[in-house]
């Protein structure tokens, strides 16, 4: 850990953050000095509206004593601006700079944007907010894993057209059925514990092949087309990175039994949207949850939009009121380890940028 003790840290609020937060992170320790200006701040237009009001403007005078203020500090709680230019620049301007947090669970992809050397990025350490998001991520693969079980979505389509089918189709168990976890990190473990409190046996990947208690079978990636050829159901939680990307490929898709249920609250990157929109055209995959997509906004011609077998959600499933206090209780639980010289948990790796 690099944390060079001093009779002060400073810690700079570079993002929107309500004052009585402020505040926890004050009374953490006498020694901490936070610098926090609402003035400099956008308003948020929700919660954990982390980018604030797009809309939202410094005069030249705000611009310098925002700047200033986070050149004064050794600790940033968030990126300047919520930018990945913002951290490029406080990096190349701020000596002082040892520890970035980040608002989000998976910020590897913004600090690979910043452009940043090994060099400059080996002077400071960048943990993310990993965990705070997995319980509602896990709330939202489980409804993906109803919804398509349940045929909700054939059900609103008949509620639309008022249509009372005269044959009754039947809905499937989910109870006894096997889920798929790619990625068994801390939204993975979250999603297998509410799975299996659903009666699923549960399998997964992991970068690491270990044993976990309550999974029955861990591979790394090389043996996920195995896992997929039992799956009822799949849940992506996994990372954008060079090795997951179009991890879900044509191959893949073509692994699983005709109906897998398929769930994407990790990255979009980690799916071959073209070959995701053939697997639900020929029926091996019968639903898709998907709060994530290759390109956000997802494009207005994307056929996932009008997809009767798709739920599209604008990559918000992770949103609750409860964030901006959750994110904030994990940077002071962070800086206590800071201040006692410990080892951030959560880093972001950056040769791998997860």
């Amino acid at each position: 850990m690099m944390n060079t003790m001093t009779s002060e840290t400073i810690v700079a609020i570079a993002v929107p953050l309500e004052p009585e937060l402020v505040d926890s992170i004050r009374a953490v320790d006498p020694s901490v000095t936070v610098l926090y200006d609402p003035e400099l701040l956008p308003p948020e237009r929700f919660p954990a509206d982390h980018s604030g009001d797009p809309g939202f403007r410094r005069t030249p005078e705000q611009e310098n004593r925002y700047w200033s203020m986070l050149n004064r500090a050794q600790v940033l709680y968030g990126f300047p601006n919520e930018d990945p230019a913002g951290l490029a620049r406080i990096a190349r301007e701020n000596p002082r700079l040892q520890w970035v947090h980040a608002m989000a669970a998976g910020a590897g992809g913004a600090v690979k944007a910043s452009g940043l050397d090994q060099a400059t990025l080996g002077k400071f350490h960048v943990t993310t907010s990993a965990g705070v998001h997995a319980l509602p991520l896990a709330e939202f693969a489980a409804l993906g894993i109803l919804n398509g079980f349940k045929r909700s979505a054939e059900l609103a389509q008949d509620q639309a057209a008022k249509v009372w089918p005269e044959l009754r189709t039947p809905t499937r168990l989910v109870s006894g059925s096997t889920l798929v976890v790619t990625g068994l990190g801390e939204i993975g473990l979250e999603t297998a514990s509410i799975a299996r409190a659903l009666g699923m046996k549960v399998t997964g990947t992991k970068r690491t092949v270990e044993p976990i208690e309550g999974i029955e079978q861990v591979t790394d990636n090389d043996g996920l087309a195995g896992l997929l050829a039992s799956a009822d159901a799949v849940v992506n939680t996994l990372p954008g990175t060079p090795y997951t990307e179009k991890l879900f490929n044509r191959e893949a898709f073509g692994a699983m039994k005709p109906g897998t249920v398929f769930v994407n609250v990790g990255r979009g990157t980690v799916v071959d949207e073209d070959a995701l929109l053939e697997a639900l055209d020929n029926g091996q995959v019968s639903y898709a949850c998907l709060d994530v997509f290759a390109v956000e906004p997802l494009p207005q011609d994307s056929r996932l939009w009008d997809h009767p077998k798709v739920m599209v959600s604008p990559h918000t499933s992770a949103l609750s009121s409860a964030e901006n206090r959750l994110i904030a209780e994990r940077f002071c639980s962070n800086l206590r380890t800071f201040l006692a010289g410990g080892d951030l948990p959560h880093l972001v790796d950056t040769l791998h940028f997860y």
